[in-house]
């Protein structure tokens, strides 16, 4: 079995580092190191995240794949997580978050009996949707909060929007 860190910040100038910092802690407190680091600068509400389909493509079998927390995964919209759900389920990978304390013991060898395996893959599984959901709730909450105060700022006439980028323009007119 490998431990592979993934991580996802939103944005380039977001930094993955502290993250990766507690992941790296965290996998050795349980007696195990990182296999490999997989980085995505990108929105975790599109599956098009380079390093995450990399990771998907390396893992094998009852690899692990280890997340600071659930939306670090995904913000994907419900079919969109079925479809990673489903690629991680095929793959037989297990997803050890560290804000999801049952899916910690994915990196013990203690849990010996069937009965006791089935019913944590269950409530991990559970508590992985759930959280996927509230992720994505989260996501959309914002998304929208986002819109009704940029629509208040432009009826009091203090939305401007970006900044143009006044060398962009120009270099622009300078190629026409």
């Amino acid at each position: 079995m490998f431990v592979f860190g993934y991580l996802r910040a939103s944005t380039s100038e977001q930094n993955a580092s502290r993250a990766k910092n507690a992941l790296k802690a965290f996998a050795n407190q349980n007696g195990h190191r990182i296999a490999g680091w997989y980085i995505d600068n990108v929105s975790g509400t599109t599956m098009n995240r380079p390093e995450l389909i990399r990771l998907l493509g390396d893992a094998e079998p009852g690899d692990v794949i280890l997340i600071e927390q659930v939306d670090r995964l995904t913000r994907l919209d419900d079919a969109g997580w079925e479809t990673l759900r489903k690629q991680i389920t095929d793959k037989q990978l297990a997803i050890v978050s560290l804000d999801l304390p049952t899916s910690h013991l994915a990196l013990s060898s203690t849990v010996s009996d069937d009965f006791t395996r089935s019913m944590l893959k269950a409530v991990n599984g559970m508590m992985l949707d759930m959280l996927a959901a509230i992720a994505r709730k989260d996501y959309e909450d914002r998304r929208r909060r986002q819109a009704e105060g940029i629509c208040k700022a432009k009826t009091e006439g203090k939305y401007r929007g970006r900044v143009a980028d006044a060398q962009k323009h120009e270099l622009i007119r300078t190629l026409r």
